[in-house]
């Protein structure tokens, strides 16, 4: 079974701007989306749109709490949320002529009996379960809650996916995750230099193994990816060529899709090559993307060279 474990879901509120955000001015909108968000959510739907079940983790509360429920239950997708006082973080996405625009909320305090009530389920975990920690760590939360969920399954033969930010990903590494998923600016940020070729991005990927990691997965945008795996094997995928609609998820969906590949067939390469596929898809639609989206960019898309 695949768990994916978002600490702190969202409604993600995007609107559309015919012209750039005018400040101290009201703005109009053209278009507007409400869609459930998070990060090991987003991982969920692109696995539900390949039909492949997970379980969502995580804590939720009021009716955003309820909207993030509801919206799970209706693409059938089975969560097992922690239901904490106060209310889901509601995040704005703001899309304007020239630019595209984030308010990130902080979401509610979760507890010490919010936090126990989160490790009883990771306990069940069995193996070859597969696990996926996703995004930042909320600020009521300790900034070791990835580190003590490593522990609490480090008996078992599972495999972790961990997407998160420099302090929380290197704390991580020890502990041995399967796959790391940075992005370059990421990369960048861990070890405080900018890096300017492909050769550069594979030494650095290399540091983060020999801290630990199994496999290192580097987001590149429009420049694809590279996967170092544990034996200091090098893949190179180029992405596909088309118009950018939204962002939001694009990173998620192509974590998601390395993992339904690689599990089904045991091959870095043809995972890289779908994981940057859905990736893509999801970047070129509204939201995170169907089979048939995936499928179709697939047969018929062209790629960067």
């Amino acid at each position: 079974m695949i768990y994916t474990v978002t600490l702190s879901p969202a409604l993600d509120y995007q609107v559309r701007l015919s012209d750039n955000f005018k400040e101290n001015e009201i703005n109009r909108s053209i278009q507007e989306n409400y869609q459930v968000g998070g990060k090991g959510i987003n991982v969920s739907i692109l696995l539900k749109n390949l039909n492949t079940k997970s379980i969502a983790l995580g804590f939720v509360g009021g009716f955003v709490g309820e909207f993030v429920k509801s919206s799970l239950n209706d693409l059938n997708i089975e969560h097992k949320f922690v239901e904490v006082n106060g209310i889901t973080r509601i995040n704005v996405k703001i899309n304007d002529k020239d630019s595209e625009s984030a308010i990130n909320a902080n979401g509610p305090v979760i507890s010490e009996d919010n936090l126990s009530s989160l490790y009883e389920m990771l306990l069940n975990l069995k193996d070859d379960d597969i696990l996926v920690l996703s995004g930042n760590i909320p600020s009521s939360i300790s900034n070791t809650i990835y580190e003590n969920i490593f522990k609490l399954v480090s008996n078992k033969k599972i495999k972790v996916f961990l997407d998160t930010t420099k302090n929380y990903l290197l704390s991580c590494l020890k502990y041995n995750p399967f796959l790391i998923k940075p992005n370059l600016d990421e990369l960048e940020e861990i070890f405080g230099t900018k890096l300017k070729s492909n050769e550069e991005i594979v030494e650095k990927a290399s540091q983060l193994i020999n801290l630990g990691a199994r496999n290192v997965l580097v987001s590149l945008g429009v420049k694809g990816a590279i996967l170092v795996t544990n034996d200091k094997k090098v893949y190179h995928e180029h992405t596909y060529k088309g118009n950018v609609e939204n962002t939001v998820g694009a990173g998620d969906s192509m974590l998601a899709g390395f993992i339904y590949e690689y599990d089904k067939s045991r091959d870095f390469q043809s995972a890289l090559s779908f994981s940057i596929a859905c990736g893509a898809a999801t970047a070129f639609n509204k939201g995170i993307a169907t089979k048939n989206e995936i499928e179709k960019l697939i047969k018929g898309g062209k790629k960067w060279e």
